[in-house]
């Protein structure tokens, strides 16, 4: 019996021991590296390092509800309107020998519904290239904040007001940087992004009744010069427009030949060029609370009108349309049908806001804009002012409501189709919002 133990312990200690001495000559399989997602601090929160590459991308959006109450004009009319609006944004950052290589790329879709977001009766859905743009030292170059405007203003409104409001336009730009927050920025813009249309004189706006854009030929020239600093922001804007009509009595509605002299058939007016001049300051008002500030914007235009509001097209209380039996134009220019003469639009607007902090999370603005239109189709006036309040919870989520009045007085023959020559309106919204 001993024996027989003695011998099966034997067998498998030498089976063990060959089976090790083969496990032995097996290759050794190692485990693939971990290649961990790095933090990138260089440019600011929420950046990490793109694995492999030393390129720092941020990825950022945003999800914007808002319902809006406007007073209806015909009972065909909505009085209220609901929208949704989704932003995701991807920020990618290289430092060089050059400097920081950076690319922007901002999509946007909307679903809006009602009169007081431009669709009656109906919805629309609006997907849109909001920005995409790159920067290399100091070239920019695709679509971004038109340099006219001054996007570091603190403003706080939803609502419009009548100044270049920060759109978003086609440019390519070069900035010198002065050091101790001065600049200088000569940017070259699509100039049909800030076209506002031509009319004939006598006949106003009807039916396909402008007067078209010839083809652009030359794109806007703007230049600004600029302050950022503790205190706040300051700069001065201007910009060239060119002014080009096609041939006159060739199309329809308001160019047809019946719409001018017979000499004036068939004539080209000679090329304009408007122009418009801004001046922007912000003020940081640390004195009266934390976070406070004031903001000042103003703007004159001379055959460039859309440099008063081209952060705004396509908005909700506007001259065009919220104001009953209102029909003046912000047209580029005017044509005289007799000599075929182009006359530009003349118009200046300030406008201006507060916002204090009541709490750090409750915080409210106060703001109003002043507009003066001069033009043979339409010559009026218009003046609004709103607030706001918001309350934001939790960092990145605000909530607010926000009353906006306006009131249009005109002065032109074309102003309102009524008898009245004067008239206002009102804008109520809710909106909730999440940056992240």
């Amino acid at each position: 019996m001993k024996l027989a133990k003695s011998l099966f312990l034997g067998s498998v200690a030498g089976l063990a021991a060959v089976a090790g001495a083969q496990a032995a000559d097996l290759p050794v399989r190692k485990a693939a590296a971990v290649e961990y997602v790095r933090v990138c601090s260089t440019y600011g929160a929420g950046f990490f390092y793109i694995p492999g590459t030393e390129t720092c991308l941020r990825v950022g959006g945003r999800v914007r509800a808002d319902y809006l109450f406007g007073e209806p004009t015909t009972r065909a009319e909505d009085a209220i309107g609901f929208r949704a609006r989704g932003r995701v944004q991807l920020d990618a950052r290289t430092a060089t020998a050059y400097g920081v290589l950076r690319s922007v790329v901002r999509f946007e879709i909307t679903r809006s519904t009602g009169t007081t977001f431009g669709a009656t009766g109906s919805a629309t859905t609006n997907p849109n290239v909001a920005q995409a743009y790159i920067q290399f030292g100091g070239l920019t170059a695709g679509r971004t904040t038109s340099f006219f405007s001054n996007s570091d203003l603190p403003t706080g409104h939803m609502g419009t007001l009548r100044f270049d409001d920060a759109p978003d336009v086609n440019v390519l730009a070069y900035t010198f940087s002065f050091g101790n927050g001065f600049s200088a920025s000569l940017s070259l813009e699509d100039g049909i992004d800030r076209r506002r249309g031509i009319f004939s004189e006598d006949f106003g706006p009807v039916a396909g009744g402008a007067v078209a854009y010839a083809g652009q030929r030359l794109p806007d020239v703007v230049g600004n010069v600029k302050y950022a600093g503790t205190w706040g922001t300051a700069q001065l804007s201007g910009a060239v427009h060119q002014i080009r009509s096609v041939v006159l009595g060739s199309g329809t509605g308001g160019n047809t030949p019946a719409n001018f002299a017979p000499g004036v058939v068939g004539t080209i007016p000679d090329n304009e060029y408007g122009f418009a001049i801004a001046g922007y300051v912000g003020l940081n008002l640390p004195a009266l609370g934390a976070g406070d500030a004031l903001w000042l914007a103003a703007t004159y235009a001379d055959g460039a009108p859309a440099y008063l509001d081209g952060g705004n097209a396509g908005t909700i209380i506007t001259p065009f349309a919220a104001f009953e039996d209102f029909g003046g134009t912000f047209a580029d220019a005017t044509i005289d049908p007799v000599t075929g003469d182009l006359d530009k639009t003349r118009a200046w607007a300030i406008a201006g806001g507060l916002r204090h902090y009541w709490t750090p999370t409750i915080r409210s603005n106060l703001f109003g804009s002043y507009l003066d239109v001069d033009n043979d189709a339409a010559d009026f006036r218009e003046f609004r002012v709103g607030a706001n309040v918001f309350w934001q919870p939790v960092a990145g989520l605000d909530i607010g409501v926000e009353v906006i009045y306006a009131n249009v007085d005109q002065r032109g023959e074309f102003a309102f189709v009524g008898d009245d020559n004067d008239n206002d309106g009102f804008e109520g919204r809710l909106r909730i919002q999440r940056d992240f």
